[in-house]
């Protein structure tokens, strides 16, 4: 199925955060997709990435838009691999008294806020008889019903907030771009510096390379269709509680 689609996926995609899992997507889309021109945008912009983009930085989204027009091909899949989990003042709350206002706001800005500011970026690029991909990573752990363990307050809460902004956004276009598919994914734990210093609690075979993220996630993006979009789905497919 994913051969047979991959044929007429003709134009642009853009990958948003070329870290471990964005840049594996990117080369797993340029193989997958061989007629799509594929993009990355990230802070530091060229050579790291073809574009100059902050997803925190207003000013670079608005810019946005008329950095994918000059490239003169329809914008045929967005996809943010962005986030963060832990920073040098950031770490995962492990009790609630660990709790501070800051931290929150920087889970938010990054896991939340950003992803549907950059819908809200590209959208003007979209076009109502023209098939549409916009995919964003979340986490398992952002699942309300299958929080059993708690702990991870920020991050917890900013990817579910995540859900329910792009799951909203999924509606909203089902009615304005009907040929657009919403996709929140959760990549499994992937060997990457956000998931690093908490793998030792990881058994060895779910603890994946990007190279086998990207191809699985990809795989998963492209067999999904306008009917399914808003949908929270994990690395195999499956569907994840909210």
């Amino acid at each position: 199925m994913v051969e047979a689609a991959s044929t007429t996926w003709v134009g642009l995609a853009l990958v948003v955060g070329p870290g471990g899992i964005g840049s594996a997507v990117a080369a797993e889309l340029e193989r997958t997709c061989p007629d799509l021109n594929v993009l990355t945008a990230g802070r530091h912009g060229p050579p790291a990435s073809s574009l100059q983009l902050d997803i925190e930085n207003d000013t670079d989204l608005n810019q946005l838009s008329s950095s994918l027009r000059a490239e003169g091909l329809p914008l045929r899949l967005v996809f943010n691999c962005t986030g963060r989990l832990h920073g040098p003042e950031l770490q995962p709350e492990k009790r609630l008294q660990q709790v501070e206002r800051s931290p929150l706001e920087q889970q938010f800005g990054i896991n939340a806020i950003a992803p549907i500011l950059l819908a809200k970026a590209i959208e003007p690029l979209l076009v109502r008889d023209q098939p549409f991909h916009f995919a964003s990573l979340s986490a398992r752990v952002g699942s309300i019903g299958d929080n059993r363990t708690g702990g991870w307050y920020g991050y917890r809460a900013a990817k579910a907030a995540q859900n329910q902004l792009l799951r909203s956004l999924s509606i909203e276009w089902a009615r304005r771009w009907p040929m657009a598919t919403v996709s929140l994914l959760h990549p499994g734990t992937t060997d990457t510096n956000l998931s690093r210093p908490f793998q030792s609690f990881v058994a060895p075979d779910k603890l994946f390379s990007p190279k086998r993220a990207a191809r699985q996630l990809v795989e998963v993006l492209l067999e999904q269709t306008p009917d399914q979009s808003g949908a929270f789905l994990a690395w195999d497919g499956q569907s994840i509680d909210w």
